[in-house]
């Protein structure tokens, strides 16, 4: 692990001497037809892009995204945005002791902590063909995967252990729905809060930076995860099919709109609840994450946030953590 300032800290003119991970490297051209490698560089606090002008042509040919780089500069700025000035840019030395997870975020919750309450969540199962199915689907291989992996690329939990700790916020938000609406099956819910993401443990990779397989890509999690729970279904006898039937259509419409990848649109009390909960922990995660990068000097307003399509508006404790960051929005 290695010790050094993270980029968010960093004042504009400041001097740069850091390991970054390349998240991005591409060659560009300019209006003028002029190359230049462009690259998103980033710690686990920030991604900065940084665009090289001249002698990069060996270099561009000896990394991919997901290598850890020496970077010699400044912070530098253009039109508003913060980004990284490169004087000299080269691969670490082997003795450098630096990995790419180095640069990767993680969840602030304890990972072994969230291991037990997802599996206690499980004994609290009362129908006994479901309870079997979870603990077939979360054998010790795949709930490793899954305790790993982030929720997302981007936009929402994307970090290490995002993807379980996003999980255990839905079945929160589940519980309570069905302690105010008695008419929710819960155990039906409650698989469906667990298996809705289950199968971005083969959609997302994390080596070096988090991307999408090529099974996620052609088939994608919704479908993954459907997949899961109609083979391990068959192996428990009797297993109902109303009730497989119920728990595939939770995960098939779990994104709530054709538009949005759902193959169908929910259509019980179980999907439509499971929908609007991981909606609410998604958004929630990502306006925090958005809110945690600061504002503008001038105002309490972040940047336009094109996922969100708005700004947003920062107010108690996000603008007094965010009082001492002067470097990306001053």
């Amino acid at each position: 692990m290695i010790n050094q300032k993270e980029l968010h800290l960093i004042e504009r003119g400041e001097k740069i001497d850091l390991f970054l991970l390349v998240r991005k490297c591409e060659i560009k051209l300019t209006k003028a037809n002029k190359q230049f490698l462009f690259l998103e560089l980033g710690d686990k606090s920030l991604t900065l892009n940084a665009n090289i002008w001249e002698n990069f042509e060996s270099f561009y040919k000896s990394i991919i995204p997901g290598d850890v780089v020496k970077i010699i500069g400044s912070m530098d700025e253009y039109q508003g945005t913060p980004q990284i000035k490169v004087v000299s840019i080269s691969k670490p030395k082997p003795s450098s002791g630096v990995s790419p997870e180095d640069f990767l975020p993680i969840s602030k919750r304890d990972l072994n902590e969230m291991g037990k309450e997802f599996f206690s969540r499980i004994e609290k199962i009362t129908s006994a063909y479901l309870k079997q199915l979870m603990n077939q689907i979360f054998n010790e291989e795949n709930f490793k995967k899954y305790s790993k992996v982030p929720a997302g690329k981007a936009w929402h939990h994307s970090y290490i252990h995002g993807l379980l700790e996003h999980s255990l916020e839905i079945i929160k938000i589940c519980d309570l729905m069905c302690n105010i609406h008695s008419e929710i099956d819960r155990d039906l819910l409650i698989c469906g809060a667990m298996m809705h993401d289950f199968g971005k443990i083969e959609e997302l990779s994390i080596n070096g930076i988090f991307d999408y397989t090529d099974k996620g890509k052609l088939l994608g999690h919704i479908v993954i995860s459907a997949m899961y729970v109609n083979e391990e279904s068959k192996k428990i006898p009797g297993f109902p099919d109303e009730l497989k039937n119920c728990l595939l259509h939770i995960i098939l419409s779990h994104q709530g709109k054709l538009e949005y990848a759902s193959p169908v649109v929910p259509k019980t009390l179980e999907a439509i609840t499971l929908y609007q909960a991981d909606e609410l922990s998604a958004k929630v995660n990502a306006y925090k994450n958005a809110l945690s990068l600061g504002t503008n000097s001038d105002n309490k307003w972040t940047k336009f946030i094109s996922l969100a399509t708005t700004d947003l508006f920062s107010h108690g404790s996000f603008a007094k953590d965010n009082s001492g960051i002067k470097t990306l929005f001053d």
